[in-house]
């Protein structure tokens, strides 16, 4: 659990990151840290789903 915690910290602050430097805003590196990283996750479990019914 705590790899994943670590990782998902890194995730947002590397969104964060990238967000601010292309924008300059706080506010939109701030609200890209949390859609995106949420994106990710709903898009991770459906790739996870199809690649299980996959090997099925």
């Amino acid at each position: 659990m705590l790899k994943t915690a670590t990782f998902t910290a890194m995730h947002f602050c590397i969104a964060f990151s990238v967000a601010y430097l292309v924008t300059g805003s706080l506010a939109a590196g701030g609200l890209l840290a949390i859609i995106e990283p949420l994106c990710n996750a709903v898009g991770f479990f459906f790739h996870e789903k199809l690649w299980a019914r996959l090997a099925a």
